[in-house]
């Protein structure tokens, strides 16, 4: 039984290190030209990222694969798939490029990698701690609505820097706070999501506009949260 046990952890660690493979397939779609696709293997990888922390607590993996540390592989993976691909895809579809795109990258990828790093990133209620590095949403969204390059330069640079301001964010599928609410949405919006890239170039207006929702939501909740946490 224990040896059962055991194969089964190995099993969802497993799982969650595939996320590497899907941000390889990405990477080379991105370098076809072919956003639609990577974005689709990048919305693959987040299925993996939102349903592994449940199998990983369900094989209570660390008791049975103590080994390996399921918290640092997430990090590695999701460094791959929420940050570096996102970048590649901007850059290889010219929504970044030139020096100001090059600086753009770079604050992106530096910022995200210390983010990723800091050992306060995730509060013990279950808050990130700073912008959570949502690049591929950035992503999807630049190419859903033909951002121009300027502005997909600014607003990565805006958030690269919003990574190093501790604000709480919410995490949603762990705040307690309108939980039910956080997952309920964002399952409509995962399938907005879905719709927009499968529909690329030519996204509905209406998709476009509903699909700011969510965003709206998990902003303002997390901008409540912290002005309710500061209130004496």
């Amino acid at each position: 039984m224990s040896l059962i046990r055991s194969g089964a952890a190995f099993l969802v660690h497993a799982y969650t290190a595939s996320g590497a493979l899907l941000a390889w397939l990405a990477l080379r779609s991105a370098w076809d030209h072919q956003p639609r696709s990577a974005l689709l293997w990048l919305a693959v990888a987040v299925f993996v990222d939102a349903t592994d922390g449940f199998a990983a607590r369900a094989a209570d993996v660390r008791r049975h694969a103590s080994r390996i540390d399921g918290a640092r592989l997430d990090d590695i993976v999701d460094f791959l798939t929420y940050v570096f691909v996102p970048m590649a895809i901007l850059w290889e579809e010219g929504y970044l490029g030139g020096a100001s795109g090059l600086c753009a990258v770079a604050a992106a990828l530096v910022a995200s990698g210390l983010g990723f790093a800091n050992l306060h990133a995730k509060t013990l209620d279950y808050y990130f701690t700073g912008w959570p590095s949502y690049w591929n949403v950035i992503a999807v969204y630049a190419l859903a609505w033909g951002w121009s390059r300027t502005t997909t330069t600014a607003t990565v640079l805006v958030l690269a820097v919003l990574v190093f301001v501790p604000l709480r964010y919410v995490y949603p599928s762990r705040t307690v706070t309108l939980m039910k609410t956080s997952i309920g949405l964002g399952a409509v919006w995962a399938a907005q999501v879905l719709l927009t890239i499968w529909w690329l170039p030519d996204v509905p207006g209406w998709l476009l506009w509903s699909g700011l929702i969510y965003p709206l939501y998990y902003y303002g909740l997390s901008l409540w949260l912290n002005v309710r946490t500061a209130e004496p």
